[in-house]
């Protein structure tokens, strides 16, 4: 799953509830079925457990027959957890996945949801758009999308001013971003990047350049010319141009300092991230807006998002689904967007004026960069081995984002690992 400011995992990271071995126990579909009761797991911190407990609230006032009890994960135990839980018969009844989704699918501890689409005639493409698409495993249905979201631009609009600089959109390549970057920068004092060493960001510039690191064939494909150009272009932002700050200079700023918030700050003047970067600015001091990504030889970028899914200890996977869909339809979709906590999925909740012009944005907010954004996700590869994937990732470039390093060379040691991970 992604770790970068533990997003779905809790926008904004409040203090997360630790389960006890007594709640674990407790969390299979078998005993509390019977007086009516689903057992609901997902990730994340306070507002997380806000959001999804009103949105559960219409559901049971709708559904007054039927209970859900929500538990939560710390993001960093989550995967552990859950895997636990299902290998000894108590996984939940619903639970929230995300890129990892076919680890579990793959194993069979998640059942296919096809047949309970078709039963509720649930139109995905109509609901979700090509996000309906995306936790699929060997042509059946294993999450129903619930929050998703393209990764956006923030940018400083005082710094842009001051510098000279048009305000980001769309319609920018990479030599613009990188244009942009020199002129807002001043050395030592002001970056015009935050960075991109975080897949989500290095990836999107991959596939902006025709590059693919999964082929269509599912073999790695990360050593190829269009994927090394990228890697490097992200690292030269920082240890060639010196546009983005380096490892050390985050360092220098203070602990726990990196992109999101050096932004909020105002020492770099453009970061790019996910919806969970807004709940921090809210109340910070600087003048910013939100754009779509740049783009490349072609406009790509990456999507972050969670869907829930039913796993095989469910004892009444029927009831289950019923909740799922009652979730992911407008009126508990609006819920999302009213607390401010994430993207929702449903497409028309996406287009409404709840979503774009939401009571919390700042005056002339772009949220329709969302939208927007929305036509030109690339489909992340998410493979079984995702986990696997991830981890040679960050084993092997760990040197090469904290002093730079040649692009080829690391990726092609990770082609080699990768042949012998992924089947």
């Amino acid at each position: 799953m992604v770790d970068k400011a533990q997003w779905r995992r809790g926008a904004g990271l409040a203090a997360t509830v630790l389960l006890g071995a007594a709640a674990l126990a407790a969390c299979g579909g078998g005993e509390a079925e019977d007086d009516g009761t689903l057992k609901m797991v997902v990730w994340g911190g306070d507002l997380d457990k806000e959001t999804y407990q009103a949105r559960i609230d219409l559901y049971e006032a709708a559904n007054p027959d039927t209970k859900i009890e929500l538990q939560l994960i710390p993001s960093d135990q989550y995967a552990q957890k859950v895997q636990t839980m299902i290998a000894g018969g108590d996984g939940p009844d619903i639970m929230q996945v995300a890129e990892n989704v076919n680890s579990y699918s793959s194993k069979s501890q998640l059942l296919p949801l096809d047949e309970y689409i078709e039963s509720a005639g649930l139109d995905m493409d109509a609901r979700f758009g090509p996000a309906g698409e995306l936790y699929t495993y060997e042509d059946q249905t294993y999450a129903i999308p619930d929050r998703s979201g393209a990764m956006i631009l923030y940018y400083n609009k005082d710094l842009f001013d001051a510098a000279g600089v048009e305000y980001p959109t769309a319609a920018w390549t990479q030599e613009d971003a990188q244009a942009a970057m020199e002129k807002l920068t001043i050395p030592g004092e002001q970056w015009g990047f935050s960075g991109a060493g975080w897949w989500a960001q290095w990836w999107s510039f991959a596939y902006q350049n025709g590059g693919q690191i999964i082929d269509d064939s599912g073999k790695p494909a990360v050593n190829s010319p269009e994927v090394v150009d990228a890697l490097q272009w992200a690292n030269d932002l920082q240890y060639k141009y010196h546009y983005a700050p380096t490892a050390a200079e985050y360092a220098d700023m203070g602990p726990d300092m990196g992109g999101d918030p050096a932004f909020a700050a105002g020492t770099v003047a453009m970061n790019a991230t996910g919806f969970w970067g807004i709940g921090g600015l809210l109340e910070s001091d600087i003048n910013w807006g939100i754009a779509p990504l740049w783009g490349g030889k072609e406009q790509a970028v990456s999507a972050f998002g969670s869907g829930l899914s039913i796993t095989r200890d469910s004892d009444n996977p029927e009831k289950a689904f019923e909740a799922i869909d009652f979730l992911t339809d407008t009126e508990a979709q609006t819920v999302i967007i009213d607390k401010a906590q994430d993207v929702p999925a449903n497409i028309q909740v996406q287009q409404s004026d709840a979503f774009l012009k939401p009571a919390w944005a700042p005056e002339g907010l772009n949220m329709g960069a969302f939208g927007e954004s929305s036509e030109f996700i690339f489909r992340a590869p998410f493979i079984p081995e995702w986990e696997e994937m991830q981890a040679t990732f960050n084993d092997n470039l760990g040197t090469f984002w904290n002093e730079g390093g040649d692009a080829k060379t690391e990726l092609d040691k990770i082609q080699t690992q990768l042949e012998s991970v992924i089947e």
